[in-house]
């Protein structure tokens, strides 16, 4: 055996069993002295140092469910199986341990809901896999197995997947270089597919790790059983970038040509124990003819590196609607559920953090029999924030927050992770505002009470309105001009007129000054939150009012009929209201011209409203124009033959002389 004394070997961190398998191959043990004829269900793990140990304990493997029968403790391995095995050893009536990985677990839930709600679930994995076999187990309708991108882009091309609702997932050990091509399909092809990324994080971490280290050395070095597929695929990751061999024991090294490596790189599958692991360090030191510290406090992970209560930092490593996944650095799956994410109970875990985040984080619940740490967020936030609701109530300072819930008799806001009460006195600057309003707003606040024993806080936004109001009052009315245009929104319409917010100041624009046309309501011209532009008519400091006009003077149709029209011209006009002393007709939009009863006919009219009604057009004459006051005199009866206007004036005279 040649010595490679130049040589230097290192040895990934996350290489060895992964959490499923070690529970797996734990809950055999467990078991050999408490139960009778225990076998596994395929081999428990393809690790054939294992498996050959397990069988000199008296503990064998059986290929099918068939062969199993009454007296059996049977094991279900990491890799799970379909519902119709468990079925099958029911009515065989064998005792059954289930060791199916909780991460593989959790995809034969994903996949059964899917099925159930109507989707074509599509799985990324090898078909003849047992994990993916037993996913497509759990499926209420037959799913869609593809290899790789390729076999994807086919199934798309061919239509099956027309008009259906997708969901896409992927074997806990799938390739993750693959899988991200998948995506890319997804993306293109499938915009409306919902995708779980249900790749182990274990596995995605060992081959991200793996590919890492093959970038830097001469050769790669992948420990673990040759039937092992994350082992064959953490293989065909590394072999991309130097030459790598496969082995199973360190016994295997000594046919492999290390020529001129300077550089050597071992990993290990999730189904290769701690001292195979151990055994390869060891051999490789004696070859090398050196001691390289091996990090196998890495390889051999305590889950009771972490407790209930401490503070760790995480790096998102999948997020949904539901939750988020993190690495906490140990072999433990770290589960952030959307409900501690945010007090915002309505939030989606995928709209608070992305993939790559990291976040602090404090741990609620440990299951080492699960391999999952629930952990919190916004409980990290909420110590952070009551310190600086604290500070804030202190210092008199205005904190943002937003309005999660209108709750019986004020609001909750969210301001850093910490819950604030808002009274509805405290909510709104006017009392008739609605607390729905405010509903996912932004607002500022100002801190009125702290009571951290309790965690309660009470705020007041109505408090920072009404100073932000005063500030902008006492501006307006040091700088604003009559005559002047400002911008507005319409708070609020009454009878007589139309209340408009200029920046924190009402100003009030009455009925006539809202339109040049004749209107029946302040309604009819705007509507509250109408973004208007205004005109400054008159400003009372004193008594804090402000009247506005939103008529302008180039739309004055006044102005219109000077320019058109003049006396002794005779026009069509419409009648538009009636009074005892006559009629009003309008000339043109806005203006209006009177035809006084003594005007509309040659004989005395005792009702106006016996010869004119409302919408009749007229012909009229006009007969006078006055420019200051804006009046228009008309009138029928200047159009009348003048022997019948003689004649009418004579009958007239009589008349007045006997009413003298």
């Amino acid at each position: 055996m040649k010595m490679l004394t130049n040589c230097k070997f290192f040895t990934a961190k996350t290489a060895g069993f992964c959490f499923g398998v070690d529970r797996a191959v734990k809950i055999v043990y467990n078991n050999l002295d408490n139960r009778n004829k225990v076998v596994t269900l395929g081999p428990i793990i393809h690790n054939r140092n294992v498996v050959e140990d397990l069988e000199r304990k008296g503990v064998f493997a059986i290929d099918d469910v068939s062969q199993a029968t009454a007296d059996m403790t049977v094991v279900i391995r990491s890799h799970g199986v379909g519902k119709n095995v468990y079925d099958k050893l029911a009515e065989i009536g064998s005792q059954v341990i289930d060791a199916t990985c909780p991460f593989v677990s959790r995809i034969h839930k994903i996949a059964r809901d899917k099925t159930e709600e109507g989707c074509t679930v599509l799985i990324a994995g090898d078909k003849t896999h047992p994990e993916v076999v037993g996913i497509s187990g759990h499926c209420v309708t037959e799913p869609v197995v593809f290899s790789d991108e390729k076999e994807l882009v086919s199934i798309i091309g061919s239509g099956m997947l027309s008009g259906k609702n997708v969901a896409v997932l992927a074997q806990t050990t799938y390739n993750t270089q693959v899988w991200e091509k998948c995506l890319a399909v997804i993306e293109e092809k499938l915009p409306d597919a919902t995708v779980f990324d249900t790749i182990c994080n274990a596995t995605s971490e060992r081959q991200r790790e793996a590919a890492e280290l093959a970038k830097e050395c001469d050769m790669m070095i992948i420990v673990g059983g040759r039937h092992s597929s994350n082992t064959h695929k953490l293989s065909a990751v590394c072999e991309k970038y130097c030459p790598t061999y496969l082995i199973e024991t360190a016994s295997e090294l000594t046919g492999l040509n290390f020529g001129n490596a300077e550089k050597i790189g071992i990993s290990a599958g999730a189904s290769t124990p701690a001292y195979i692991i151990k055994e390869v360090q060891q051999t490789m030191s004696e070859i090398l003819n050196t001691m390289e510290e091996f990090n196998l406090e890495a390889i051999d992970q305590s889950f009771q590196k972490i407790y209930t209560g401490k503070k760790v930092t995480g790096i998102v490593t999948t997020v949904n609607n539901s939750e988020a996944m993190v690495d906490i650095g140990t072999k433990h799956t770290g589960i952030i559920p959307a409900s501690e994410l945010s007090y915002d109970s309505s939030a989606k875990a995928c709209d608070i953090v992305k993939k790559g985040d990291e976040v602090e984080l404090i741990v609620l619940k440990i299951s080492d029999k699960d391999g999952i740490v629930t952990l919190s967020k916004k409980q990290v936030d909420a110590v952070k924030g009551l310190e600086a609701v604290e500070k804030a109530l202190e210092d008199g300072t205005v904190l943002k927050g937003t309005v999660t819930n209108v709750v019986k008799g004020g609001v909750i806001l969210n301001a850093n992770g910490v819950r604030v009460f808002v009274p509805a006195s405290q909510a709104t600057a006017r009392r008739d505002d609605k607390l729905e309003e405010l509903l996912k707003k932004e607002v500022d606040f100002k801190v009125l009470e702290v009571v951290a024993a309790k965690q309660r806080v009470v705020g007041s936004i109505r408090a920072v309105a009404k100073e932000a109001r005063a500030a902008a009052r006492a501006k307006f009315f040091e700088n604003a001009q009559v005559g002047e245009t400002a911008k507005g929104t319409v708070k609020s319409i009454t009878d007589y007129g139309v209340f408009v917010d200029l920046g924190g100041i009402d100003g009030l624009i009455r009925k006539p000054d809202l339109s040049w046309n004749r209107i029946k309501h302040p309604s009819d011209v705007v509507a509250v939150g109408d973004e208007i532009e205004v005109i400054i008519k008159d400003i009372d400091a004193e008594n804090g009012k402000i009247a506005l006009t939103y008529k302008k003077d180039d739309e004055n149709p006044w102005n219109k009929f000077v320019a058109n029209y003049a006396v002794d011209q005779v026009i069509e006009a419409t009648v538009v209201s009636i009074t005892s002393f006559g009629a009003f007709a309008q000339i043109i939009e806005g203006v209006d011209g009177l035809i006084h009863i003594s005007q509309i006919a040659n004989t005395r009219v005792g009702n106006v409203a016996d010869l004119l009604e409302v919408g009749q057009k007229v012909e009229v004459k006009i007969t006078e124009i006055d420019t200051e006051k804006n009046r228009i005199s008309l009138s029928m009866r200047a159009l009348l033959p003048e022997e019948e206007a003689a004649e009418e004036e004579a009958q007239e005279a009589p008349a007045a002389e006997e009413e003298e």
